[in-house]
């Protein structure tokens, strides 16, 4: 299974983002995604996550306003990002949980910058 995720840029405060992480493999329907981030020194953390039922869990830092959301038909999955703030700003990494096994894509940018 390979991840990439895209959609990654510089926004200024208050602006969207979508990002956007295509996967490769025949699992993607049955496997549960996620999108995490890591900003500059501070660990990984979870922002969002959809099960393969499509249940969706937030950090509390982003409830209301970014949205997680997965088209099994394109094996795809997105992240909607609104009202974004300057401590939006890290690196995101899609994510796939498969019965234990644990991928990870490359990461995509967000900055978020007056």
């Amino acid at each position: 299974v390979q991840l990439q995720a895209s959609g990654g840029g510089l926004v200024q405060p208050g602006g969207s983002l979508r990002l956007s992480c295509a996967a490769s493999g025949s699992i993607f329907s049955s496997a549960a995604m996620g999108w995490y981030r890591q900003a500059p020194g501070k660990q990984r953390e979870l922002v969002a996550a959809i099960t393969a039922g499509g249940n969706t869990n937030y950090a509390d830092s982003v409830k209301g306003r970014f949205t997680i959301s997965r088209d099994n038909a394109k094996n795809t999955v997105l992240l909607q990002m609104n009202s974004l703030k300057p401590e939006d700003t890290a690196v995101y990494y899609c994510n796939q949980k498969y019965f234990g096994r644990n991928t990870w894509g490359q990461g995509t940018l967000v900055t978020v910058s007056s």
